[in-house]
């Protein structure tokens, strides 16, 4: 089996100011991710607004984001929906146009009310591209669904042939790390709980899946070398400003936070759709870079970028 292994960035949808897709952008936005390190882009997720967009609006996204990124780097593309049928033709869709792995969130209307229940509705997905890599993506606070994910991978290697692991969105270390335990080099568990890299490091991570990796990658990269390098004090301190960075993002509507800091850096990916918050405020876009500036993010950023 093929490892995914270092940082994968879940990508943001661009949109225009109609809240059309801005099909412009994407082609030098991967490249930014490809520059900054990134193994991988995860498609049309949380924070692509994948539930926002419409069945030919994914399928456009990922043709998109699947162009661009080639043999570069690797995509997995999310097909969770609450429809398993259509969820079922978004994952035929993401094999057809080469895409190295699939994911799927549980059904988040109708819930799944057991493991049993949930491993049965991911492998009627999984079933449709029975060669393509599958990923459960375990994000409760989301989806509402919040079950144990070692019986999910007991269950899942006798009903799902393809399963290839799961992305573990959630702040719960202790049962992430029961999960690489059980795993082993059986299955990826690729953590997506960006403020907690360094301590899901500790624990065993190989892979993790963020939307902060969009733009501040090479301080992640900084945490993983010093890491590796025994450098421990160095990453913790690290890591501990990146947290500070995530708490800043927090103080305002996450998804068009984030975007902001994306046009800071040169891409602006336009704004979100509702339910979201359309945009942040003139104010708080500078409130945000102000704040930004006093824990010198830019500043390390790009000092971390030219090692």
């Amino acid at each position: 089996m093929e490892r995914f292994e270092g940082l994968i960035a879940a990508h943001f949808s661009p949109f225009d100011e109609k809240g059309l897709v801005n099909k412009s952008i994407i082609k030098p936005y991967v490249d930014h991710l490809v520059d900054n390190g990134v193994v991988g882009v995860f498609v049309n997720g949380s924070n692509g607004e994948g539930p926002n967009l419409t069945i030919n609006e994914r399928m456009e996204v990922a043709e998109l984001f699947q162009e661009a990124a080639g043999d570069r780097i690797k995509t997995i593309i999310h097909v969770g929906h609450s429809s398993i049928a259509e969820a079922r033709t978004l994952a035929v869709h993401a094999q057809e146009i080469g895409a190295d792995a699939i994911a799927s969130v549980a059904a988040f209307y109708f819930k799944p009310t057991s493991v049993s229940m949930l491993t049965d509705c991911m492998a009627e997905i999984a079933s449709a591209t029975p060669e393509l890599p599958f990923f459960y993506y375990h994000i409760p606070s989301l989806t509402g669904v919040g079950m144990d994910m070692i019986q999910f991978l007991e269950l899942g290697r006798e009903r799902i042939p393809n399963l290839q692991g799961i992305k573990y969105t959630a702040p719960t270390l202790w049962e992430y790390q029961s999960c690489l335990e059980y795993a082993g080099d059986d299955f990826d568990v690729l953590y997506g709980t960006d403020e907690m890299l360094l301590s899901a490091l500790v624990v065993g991570a190989k892979g993790a899946i963020g939307s902060t990796f969009n733009f501040a990658a090479p301080l992640y990269q900084k945490v993983i070398q010093d890491f590796r390098l025994g450098n421990l004090e160095e990453a913790r301190m690290l890591q501990a400003r990146l947290v500070e960075m995530v708490r800043i993002l927090l103080a305002f509507p996450a998804i068009p936070a984030q975007k902001a800091v994306m046009k800071m850096l040169g891409f602006d990916l336009g704004p979100c759709r509702l339910p979201l918050a359309h945009s942040l405020s003139e104010s708080d876009y500078t409130t945000l870079k102000n704040r930004l500036e006093a824990i010198h993010f830019f500043e390390e950023l790009k000092a971390v970028a030219v090692l």
